[in-house]
This record gives C-alpha cells, sequence and structure tokens, in this order.
C-alpha cells in the first residue's frame, strides 16, 4: 500500500505546476491533501478527479479559499467522515478520514501559530484536544494512519536552523513536547519521555537519522539553501509501524512550500 501526504497550498497552483501529471506516475493507494484553499463547487475540472480514484474533500464552511483537505482513494472507503466533533476544529476544514474495514486514513492539517497570539492559542487549544481523540483512536484497536501538516518541528533533526526557532511558532518548547509525548521512539528532542505504547513516525521508522525535510519557507532563498522543516508525517499505529517498507519526500518538481511523502507498507 502506498500512500502520500501533501500539502499543496492552494491545490490550483499546484495544479498549475505539475502535480496532478507527477501523481499519475506515483501509483498512490490513497492520497491526502492538506490546505486545498477552495471549495468543492470551484473544483469542476476532471484533473480533481483523477482517473481510477474515488474523491473526498472537506471545505472549509468559515472562510472560503481557506484551509481545507481531501482524499483520493484507488479503493472506496467503507465510510468517509468529516467532523470530530468540535466545531471551532471542524468549520476550518482540517480533518477527513476514509475507512477500510479496520483500518484508518486521515488527512490532517493542525493549525499553525505564525500569524500571532490568538491563532497560537487556538493551536495550543487544538493539540489539548487532540490528545485525547489520539488516545482513544490508539485504543481502539483499529489501525490508523494520520497523514498531514502538524506544523510542528520534532528534534534538531527535523529543522535546519535549530536555536535560532527555538521561540518560533512549530518549533516551541511545548509544542514538541505534545508531539513527541505521542509517539514511542527515540527520536524526539528529550523534552517528554516516549510513551512505551504510543504511535509511530513512519518517516523514522524507515529512516531512523536521516535528515530530510518537507516545508521550506518562501523567503531568503530557503528551498535552493535547503533551510527547511520537517512538519508534514505519517503517524501510526504499531502494527502499521510494523509495515513501513520505505519513505520518500520529493521536494522537486516543486508543487508547494511543502514537498508531497509517499510511505510504502507492506
Amino acid at each position: 500500500m502506498r500512500i502520500i501526504t501533501f500539502n499543496a497550498n492552494g491545490i490550483r497552483s499546484a495544479a498549475n505546476k505539475g502535480f496532478f501529471e507527477w501523481l499519475k506516475k506515483q501509483d498512490a493507494d490513497v492520497v491526502c491533501l492538506q490546505e486545498t484553499k477552495a471549495q468543492e463547487d470551484q473544483l469542476t475540472d476532471p484533473m480533481f478527479r483523477p482517473d481510477g480514484h474515488h474523491c473526498f474533500y472537506r471545505d472549509a464552511t468559515t472562510k472560503k479559499g481557506y484551509s481545507g483537505v481531501a482524499i483520493y482513494s484507488k479503493r472506496e472507503p467503507d465510510e468517509v467522515r468529516t467532523t470530530l466533533g468540535w466545531a471551532p476544529f471542524d468549520d476550518e476544514g482540517r480533518y477527513i478520514e476514509a475507512r477500510y474495514g479496520k483500518l484508518s486514513v486521515v488527512s490532517f492539517y493542525i493549525p499553525s501559530g505564525t500569524s500571532g497570539e490568538e491563532r497560537q492559542g487556538f493551536k495550543f487549544e487544538v493539540m489539548n484536544w487532540l490528545k485525547a481523540v489520539f488516545d482513544e483512536w490508539l485504543k481502539s484497536g483499529r489501525d490508523y494512519v494520520l497523514c498531514g501538516d502538524w506544523n510542528i518541528v520534532r528534534a534538531k533533526n527535523d529543522i535546519k536552523n535549530w536555536t535560532s526557532n527555538q521561540k518560533n511558532s512549530g518549533c516551541l518548547p511545548p509544542e514538541r513536547a505534545w508531539l513527541n509525548g505521542l509517539i514511542a521512539d527515540a527520536h524526539g528532542d528529550g523534552l517528554s519521555t516516549p510513551p512505551k505504547n504510543g504511535w509511530h513516525d513512519a518517516f523514522r521508522v524507515a529512516k531512523p537519522d536521516t535528515v530530510e525535510y518537507t516545508w521550506w519557507s518562501n523567503r531568503g532563498g530557503a528551498r535552493a539553501n535547503n533551510v527547511g522543516w520537517r512538519i508534514d508525517y505519517q503517524i501510526v499505529t504499531p502494527g502499521m509501524g510494523k509495515k513501513v517498507k520505505g519513505c520518500e519526500i520529493t521536494p522537486a518538481p516543486r508543487f508547494s512550500d511543502h514537498a508531497p511523502m509517499l510511505v510504502e507498507y507492506r
């Protein structure tokens, strides 16, 4: 099974840069998109319904052209869910889940706090609220693959400029402690003790010590100089962690300020 996660930073923009031509060559079973920045009725072109895929969108209802997530799936899901029960999060179009038997694939877009204190506060609210959701899923007996832009780096190997970003959203110690507190591996930053029974970071399962990034600022030649952050993940239940076969991040060609990430599962 091949699963791709990708923050498009505008699905129509990514389409104009060749994303869908690239996607055709990837033979992906499931594609999870974030930040579609479009309402579904604006995506009438057939390219937004790739051949051979069942396509599902969850738009933001609070503001047009904002946020938005999607899932493309070769196999028709048994069920698709688009709400988690908290309107401030759901209405921003940040969650969609496709269910196949005992497997759930989720496309998540965790809020960014870079625009100021109000949004950083909302980000912390989301994190605190999601912790209980994740704990429930982990105990449910289902297999989960949580794809998406989490807007948080885990550790020094996940960001180029570690020291200078300690006070910036996405690299704040409480954010890292929260994310690493979910994941049962030794690749956190040491601010929290990894749980004995926790989630797995599919990238780190496949590439324990590799330094690769999934996002680069549009400023200062960050991409050309590979001054990046790894903030896009596939976070999986332990059973799926054992099935990780490989992982590939594709920074070029450039479709967005993020790069698509493919994980292959046995």
